[in-house]
């Protein structure tokens, strides 16, 4: 069962990309996406939190600063990326977070002697440049670079996350709180550039685009409240996968071989960093039990 979850979620994912696809190509402006990832789940969470007389308020603002600023960023890149790349290739640039963990780590956290790790950087950056050799073109290169600018400011957002569990904050209350970052972005963003008139597939594409995120956020959250993370983590990769089938589908766009290896690179880099951090996590919980009990 956890699998389905986290599948329906990867998948949801992958339908959240395309609509954002189609809502740019007719015509929705980046703020006017944002504002529909970000409005469901502040809504939802916000009207549960009252009826259910949860605490809204954080236990540290400075820890959310530091989180949304990071997150919120993320989205903007990714969500530009998405927008100008084929679906497939923006996708696979998204989830390059893993690996900017994992260099982050071999470069300053201490791990700079897990070959594993070393390694894992280096097929993921083979694939990036697989995935980017046969897809861009000179007037996507932009789109490219915010595309692995929003995988690596997710990876600090992902680090900040962990940060937040730390310190015992729920986890509905920093989606809530991310959500409402998201919005507020995006605000501004429409406060610079105005209101875009829409017509009837921007509209679609746009309801689509906030629920197909709201459920694969909650999926992802059942997903990885059923327990096995590795499982769980290494699953979300499918969404690459999913990608793909869709950019086919819908647009036509066929990665070639070389693609599809720098696809399959990024994939087994995401799961050898996944598995080695799960690892060393597991690791650290036995010494903890050991130490407790003596």
């Amino acid at each position: 069962m956890q699998s389905l979850w986290m599948i329906l979620a990867c998948a949801m994912f992958a339908l959240m990309g395309a609509c954002i696809k189609i809502a740019a190509d007719f015509g929705a402006s980046l703020a006017q996406i944002v504002l529909f990832r970000g409005i469901p789940s502040v809504l939802l969470l916000l009207g549960w939190a009252m009826l259910t007389q949860r605490v809204i308020r954080p236990s540290s603002w400075k820890l959310h600063f530091r989180r949304n600023i990071s997150g919120v960023s993320a989205m903007w890149l990714g969500f530009y990326a998405l927008s100008h790349l084929p679906l497939p290739t923006a996708v696979s640039l998204n989830y390059t977070s893993p690996l900017f963990i994992t260099g982050w780590m071999l470069a300053w956290g201490g791990a700079k002697r897990d070959y594993l790790r070393a390694v894992a950087v280096c097929i993921g950056f083979v694939g990036v440049l697989g995935v980017l050799r046969p897809s861009i073109g000179n007037d996507e290169f932009l789109a490219a670079i915010t595309g692995l600018g929003s995988g690596a400011l997710g990876a600090i957002a992902m680090m900040q996350v962990r940060q937040l569990g730390r310190a015992g904050e729920a986890e509905w209350r920093t989606v809530m709180i991310f959500s409402s970052c998201v919005c507020a972005s995006s605000a501004v963003g429409l406060w610079l550039q105005g209101w875009n008139s829409l017509g009837l597939e921007a509209w679609l594409a746009l309801m689509g685009l906030g629920l197909s995120g709201l459920i694969g956020q909650l999926a992802m959250t059942r997903a990885f409240g059923m327990g096995k993370a590795l499982l769980t983590a290494a699953l979300q990769y499918t969404t690459i996968i999913f990608a793909a089938i869709i950019g086919i589908v819908f647009w036509g766009d066929y990665p070639d071989l070389i693609a599809w290896v720098g696809m399959a690179l990024i994939i087994g880099a995401g799961l050898i960093s996944t598995w080695r951090t799960y690892m060393e996590s597991r690791h650290l919980r036995r010494q903890a039990t050991k130490t407790v009990k003596i």
